[in-house]
């Protein structure tokens, strides 16, 4: 088995960015969502669906590590009432997400370029902050504390943070299973071997995600009063915490 990298020879925010920069058409299907994650679809409906629900009166949302928009879009498709701020590390992701919104969103629409560990924003303003494939970019334990504490001081009394996202597992050999064997045997069959090893080596290189229980448990200690696991398949995640 592959010696996993070590957090300091992870991929630098600038490398991220520059990936991210040259990928944003594969980042805009709204019908299939990513490819290489399990479920994307089910989950872009999943989360868009249960803010509509929780928050039938939306105000303000704020969409952490964006991407092309895609969550924002789906969710201003069904309450198009509020306004967003979208974050994310490259620019054209924002200039993608902003275009695809505009015209559909009636409220106001703020871009902020910024890793999200360096986001300065205001306390108990957000209704609901989306968080989306970018919480395994976070690297160690003072990372994900401050990251999630920073999340709870920006909603509102009673807002939520809605997360989807890949996991790992505290249990090494079941990791290893629905990693390595489930998870590569999905990645082989949409393409073949070679994009399964490709696949795994950028996240290898780039992400550092952690297992469900550690994130469900640091939401509950940093303040949240509740956690619902929203859906499960191998190693990704849907999940929500209300402050």
């Amino acid at each position: 088995m592959q010696v996993p990298t070590p957090l300091h020879l992870k991929s630098s925010t600038q490398d991220i960015k520059n990936r991210f920069n040259n990928d944003v058409e594969r980042f805009s299907n709204l019908e299939t969502g990513q490819q290489t994650t399990i479920d994307a679809a089910y989950n872009l409906d999943l989360i868009t669906e249960g803010i509509v629900q929780c928050h039938p009166q939306l105000s303000e949302v704020l969409d952490l590590g964006c991407g092309a928009g895609n969550f924002s879009l789906k969710l201003a498709l069904q309450q198009p009432g509020f306004n967003s701020t979208l974050v994310d590390l490259s620019e054209p992701m924002l200039l993608k997400a902003k275009e695809r919104m505009t015209g559909v969103l009636n409220g106001n629409i703020t871009t902020i370029q910024s890793d999200i560990r360096a986001l300065d924003l205001p306390g108990n303003y957000f209704d609901t902050i989306i968080a989306t494939a970018v919480l395994h970019h976070l690297r160690d334990d003072e990372d994900w504390q401050m990251v999630f504490s920073k999340i709870h001081r920006w909603l509102k009394p009673g807002g939520s943070v809605w997360i989807f996202d890949l996991i790992t597992h505290d249990n090494p050999q079941l990791n290893h299973f629905l990693y390595n064997n489930k998870y590569g045997n999905y990645l082989s069959a949409l393409k073949d071997d070679h994009y399964k090893n490709a696949v795994f080596e950028y996240i290898d290189k780039e992400d550092s995600p952690r297992s469900l229980s550690f994130q469900t448990s640091l939401l509950k200690q940093v303040g949240f009063s509740s956690v619902e696991i929203l859906h499960k398949h191998l190693c990704f995640a849907s999940f929500v915490g209300f402050k």
